[in-house]
């Protein structure tokens, strides 16, 4: 109970700083990369392997996009298990399919999901309110007891709340029941692996797990007026 505590409190405290950095600087170009501490390693269902590849993924692609659209634009990555995730704005059409370009030419990347709007970049305050959504949704899956909170990715973007992860059925329509629930969630957009009851159980005793093809996105439907 005292771990459980502690770690909803880790999630509030990085939330918090991460809302100070928001406030304070304008970042053009920001990396979702994971903790990578023991604890998070230990119930991360990509392989190791795969964890340092997303993480070189996520280096090599922002320097490129940075060097290539500069300040222009505000464009978020995230890499989980080879498939990257774009988030953010850029001013044109063709700089987001230039931004996509740039992503998928990088080594180890399997696929990409471009969901960058083409608009002026996000104010402080619209980005310092989804990091707050994002601690509240990673808050509110910690407290499913069941769920294992640390199988899944949060990014949240213009109140869009992203979800990733290698995960059964069951878990994917709990964890976006639990998101739906969350104040500030305004839509919930699905990027799972899908792994049936029996993978999962020999993954506990595997030290390797293959790349699989991801699911298709899921999104919820567009709010009635």
């Amino acid at each position: 109970m005292k771990a459980f505590a502690l770690k909803r409190l880790s999630l509030a405290l990085c939330a918090a700083t991460l809302l100070t950095g928001a406030l304070t600087a304008c970042v053009p170009l920001v990396v979702g990369g994971a903790f990578a501490g023991g604890t998070m390693l230990a119930t991360d269902r990509r392989t190791s392997g795969a964890q340092l590849e997303d993480e070189g993924i996520e280096l090599r692609a922002s320097s490129r996009i940075r060097g290539n659209v500069g300040d222009r634009a505000h464009v978020n990555l995230t890499s989980y298990n080879r498939q990257v995730l774009l988030t953010g704005e850029v001013p044109s059409a063709q700089d987001k399919q230039l931004v996509e370009q740039i992503v998928s030419r990088v080594e180890n990347v399997n696929s990409v999901v471009n969901e960058l709007a083409v608009s002026g970049n996000s104010s402080l305050s619209q980005r310092s309110t989804d990091v707050l959504v994002t601690g509240r949704v990673k808050a509110n899956l910690l407290d499913a007891r069941d769920l294992q909170s640390n199988v899944f990715k949060v990014v949240t973007e213009r109140g869009t709340t992203y979800l990733m992860g290698r995960v059964s059925q069951r878990e994917a329509d709990r964890a976006t029941q639990v998101v739906r629930a969350t104040p500030g969630v305004q839509k919930v957009v699905r990027i799972f692996e899908l792994l049936s009851d029996d993978e999962l159980a020999r993954m506990s005793s595997s030290t390797s797990a293959p790349v699989r093809p991801p699911a298709p996105l899921v999104t919820d439907p567009p709010a009635s007026n």
